[in-house]
């Protein structure tokens, strides 16, 4: 089972790597210009579309949970009709988005409190990055499917084929016209749009026999959408908190000003790159927990359960020991402002502790995933935001400043995986009879 986690972990881990090397690049080009703003734009503009995309990434996730399972039950018709439903879902969300542009523009930098010249970059950012939404939530249903059809080497093409072209684009737009924080926004929009062509020809030549499966009548049925949209709900409010607690803590640092913003902007980075490594088996977790789950088979759905976490385990004590010997080093990779250096040197430790921290909350979420075990997942988010991250954020913060938010969050990641322990038995194992 080990070789079957690493045949669809491996292809997941390097697609996923190529995003947060695109940040370090994103980070890296407008750290190296002349003002330490651009870097609290890129923040900035970055956060706002998190909490716009990842609001629709339940679109990924429950796609990969319930085509895993009707994998495992063979049943390629429904397969396909999943794969409907998420791209109709997808595009109707983006039109929406697009509509709604200027007053979503506006609320959000109601909210943020930026400084005036940040903020005149981040608008720059947001209204031209906006127009991707088609391309970039119709990818969620797409790579939501192709994991659950365990197929995770055309999810590694596809992402790796973006965020070279975004690197590309962002170089040349930066470098050679000039651009500053628009030219990153651009690049992106280009290379989503290359990307979903990309993923569309993949769909059409390696599974266009299954188009005979479709049938919009059968895929917009009341029953199997109030299913798929039970389960994405769940994981869509799971998601919003999750989104929230990212941009609580962004909207936080930029009012202790552009420093600490640029600061905990470059802390965040050594935080994302293990995730996404982490992800890689969480992506593996969806495919074969879905799978046995689909097949009413407890006994592997509870060995690759052991085997997840213990992959998790080894991958949190690498970066742990990596960070606490490189981090001083890795961070001139993202800046060479002197100032922000000299200010990061005191919150580095946080990098080194959050991989222990985080870790079982990664990979948790992919085994609940693959279970479709939404509500499970709904309230162990609820829990860890509500009760835990805000009450420490408020008691710490004052206490501690800076470090305080630090502590609060990587409370927040330790409890989540604390409580989705607890909950697993009764969300997961005891729904399977055999």
């Amino acid at each position: 089972m080990n070789k079957r986690i690493l045949n669809i972990a491996i292809p997941n881990i390097i697609s996923n790597i190529t995003i947060p090397l695109l940040g370090i690049v994103d980070i890296a080009l407008v750290g190296h210009l002349d003002s330490k703003v651009y870097i609290g734009a890129i923040a900035i503009g970055t956060m706002i579309f998190n909490f716009i995309y990842w609001g629709f990434s339940f679109l990924r996730m429950g796609t990969s949970g319930f085509t895993a399972q009707a994998y495992g039950k063979r049943n390629l018709e429904e397969s396909t009709l999943i794969l409907s439903r998420s791209l109709i879902v997808a595009f109707a969300g983006a039109l929406l988005l697009l509509l709604l542009q200027i007053p979503i523009a506006w609320l959000s930098f109601k909210i943020i409190n930026g400084s005036t010249e940040v903020e005149y970059f981040a608008r720059q950012y947001f209204f031209i990055r906006i127009w991707a939404a088609p391309a970039t939530i119709g990818l969620y249903a797409i790579t939501g499917w192709f994991i659950g059809m365990q197929n995770s080497r055309f999810p590694m093409i596809i992402a790796i084929i973006i965020n070279a072209l975004n690197i590309v684009f962002n170089i040349l737009l930066i470098r050679v016209f000039g651009m500053k924080s628009s030219g990153v926004a651009l690049g992106t929009v280009i290379a989503q749009y290359s990307g979903f062509i990309i993923s569309i020809i993949l769909l059409l030549k390696y599974y266009g026999k299954l188009s005979r499966y479709i049938n919009l009548v059968k895929a917009m049925q009341a029953k199997a959408l109030k299913m798929f949209y039970l389960v994405n709900k769940d994981i869509f409010i799971r998601t919003i908190f999750l989104i929230f607690i990212l941009s609580f803590f962004t909207a936080v640092s930029a009012s202790k000003g552009d420093t600490i913003l640029a600061v905990n902007t470059l802390l965040l980075q050594f935080f994302t790159i293990f995730s996404y490594v982490t992800d890689g088996f969480a992506y593996a977790g969806e495919a074969i927990v879905g799978k046995y789950y689909g097949a009413n088979d407890k006994k592997n759905l509870y060995k690759a359960t052991k085997l997840l976490f213990l992959w998790g385990i080894a991958l949190s004590l690498i970066f742990t020991i990596v960070y606490a010997f490189f981090n001083d080093k890795l961070i001139l990779l993202f800046t060479n402002n002197e100032i922000v250096i000299e200010q990061v040197k005191p919150y580095l430790f946080w990098t080194i502790l959050l991989p222990l921290a985080s870790f079982s909350a990664f990979i948790w979420d992919g085994i609940y995933i693959g279970a479709t075990a939404s509500a499970g997942m709904r309230n162990s988010m609820l829990l860890s935001s509500l009760l835990i991250f805000l009450p420490s954020y408020y008691i710490f913060n004052n206490l501690w400043g800076n470090n305080g938010l630090w502590f609060a969050f990587l409370l927040f990641m330790l409890s989540r995986g604390i409580f989705q322990s607890i909950m697993a038995k009764k969300s997961i194992f005891n729904k399977i009879n055999c």
